[in-house]
């Protein structure tokens, strides 16, 4: 039973449909795991047990009377802790709402109970998700599973700690400025950032507007592909989310990158980047040589939007607490005080030179990039896992002999958030120490599904490696 929680979710759906596993055996197989490792990285903060073992009899009666099944029947899944759940507690990692139940299913939970998913429970995450570490004052840090010492990085560090220590296959998250990304990088797992609106958001606390997009950690990109099947696809509720794709994304994964073009660059114009990270992920970009897919190294001029990011997180999170601002000051987590102060030196012409900035110069440069390349490959993040527990750094202020702000080994992952490409970080290779490396796939608008098919392909490559 123990080997269970390696399996990916296809394998999973498929032992269940032949009757070589019950529901009930693979839920207590994870309950089991997460008994053993959950208190070392502290991933699932809120764990329904009992509401599990009840989903997992319904599935295990419904398979045995014959009854029609979904494609995740029976597969235990976490949710990022801003996911609205009818009935389970939601904190966003917030004191402010420590005892916040929803009286709802946000669009994707409903989808996933649909396809026969069981809900274990929540993940841990900074404080509305505005850290790039997963620390808060309810719950605690959360540690990375290949060394207990060193962050799993944010704002999805529980999922991406989760589903990296075999405590579930699949964790929900989200991403408005790499929060699926730079985590899944940090932990060794699969992190994919759909195109904006392929995946409905609703609800949720208001915020980020165009930056925020629901995604997926796997370990397999298999899982990515199959998840993303279920909760893509158009809702009324979510008037920014986009119509159904015209295919199917697991089906269609295995198709390969031959003929494709792809750019690689480590430092997309502006950014500092470990010299090791440069080299294990230029190693791993050039693999796609070896599937067909033409690499060329490009040397681009985008701009940097990390103040940018920094100013809109702030307005958005002191308008979306407007009411409690001053509870709010008095329970906030440490690094947040500055908020409060910073906000009123933001004006009018701050936001408008960014969104002008967003449109007029990154978007063109961009466009422009992808006009000519089908792909653009980058490192994930700038640096590996770092040493950061509860009140830890919230990053290295020297990189590769560079000075730099303490949210800068980030960078590389939030361009695309103002774009609304799909983007996904996959397992490249490991440091010297030990950590892993991500790959970060950028595609071209709404090309999610190439994006895949380029994860799936680089993860055969570099299976045999990786191992």
């Amino acid at each position: 039973m123990e080997d269970y929680y390696w399996n990916s979710s296809v394998d999973l759906v498929d032992k269940v449909k032949k009757k070589e596993i019950s529901p009930v055996e693979v839920l207590q197989c994870y309950l089991d795991r997460i008994e053993k490792v959950n208190p070392q990285i502290n991933a699932i903060v809120t764990l329904i047990e009992e509401t599990a073992r009840t989903q997992a009899k319904k599935a295990e009666e419904s398979l045995f009377n014959g009854k029609p099944i979904g494609p995740l029947h029976g597969v235990p899944i976490t949710l990022k802790d801003n996911i609205f759940t009818r009935g389970i507690k939601t904190t966003c990692g917030s004191k402010l709402y420590e005892n916040f139940v929803p009286d709802r299913d946000a669009v994707l939970v409903e989808r996933l109970k649909g396809a026969g998913a069981i809900i274990l429970g929540k993940t841990n995450m900074p404080e509305f998700g505005l850290l790039p570490i997963t620390d808060n004052l309810l719950f605690g840090s959360t540690q990375n599973p290949w060394d207990y010492k060193k962050t799993s990085g944010g704002s999805s560090g529980g999922s991406a700690a989760g589903v990296a220590a075999g405590l579930c296959p699949i964790s929900i998250a989200n991403d408005t400025g790499g929060s699926i990304r730079i985590p899944s990088s940090l932990c060794g797992v699969y992190g994919l950032k759909p195109s904006f609106g392929r995946v409905p958001s609703y609800p949720r606390r208001p915020g980020w507007f165009t930056l925020f997009h629901e995604g997926v950690v796997t370990r397999k990109v298999a899982d990515a592909a199959l998840t993303l099947e279920i909760i893509a696809g158009p809702d009324e509720r979510d008037r920014l989310s986009l119509p159904a794709a015209e295919y199917d994304y697991l089906s269609n994964l295995y198709r390969g990158v031959k003929g494709l073009n792809a750019a690689y660059s480590h430092d997309l114009g502006y950014a500092a980047v470990d010299p090791e990270i440069k080299d294990i992920t230029c190693k791993a970009a050039l693999v796609f040589e070896d599937l067909g897919c033409k690499v060329e190294e490009i040397k681009p001029d985008l701009p940097d939007m990390l103040n940018a990011l920094e100013r809109i997180s702030i307005i958005n999170a002191i308008i979306a607490n407007e009411q409690q601002l001053n509870e709010w000051k008095e329970v906030a987590y440490p690094a947040y005080q500055y908020i409060f102060e910073k906000v009123s030196n933001i004006d009018n012409k701050d936001i408008e030179r960014d969104q002008f900035v967003r449109e007029q110069i990154l978007w063109d440069k961009v466009r422009r990039i992808f006009n000519k390349y089908d792909l653009l490959l980058t490192p994930a993040s700038a640096v590996a896992a770092f040493d950061s527990g509860a009140g830890g750094p919230i990053g290295p202020t020297v990189i590769d002999n560079r000075e730099v702000s303490e949210y800068f080994w980030t960078s590389l992952a939030d361009l695309f958030n103002f774009t609304g490409q799909p983007a996904a970080s996959i397992p490249c290779g490991f440091t010297k120490s030990g950590l892993p490396v991500g790959l970060q796939i950028v595609g071209k608008r709404y090309s999610d599904l190439t994006v895949l098919q380029a994860s799936a392909a680089l993860e055969e490559a570099l299976q045999h490696q990786l191992i």
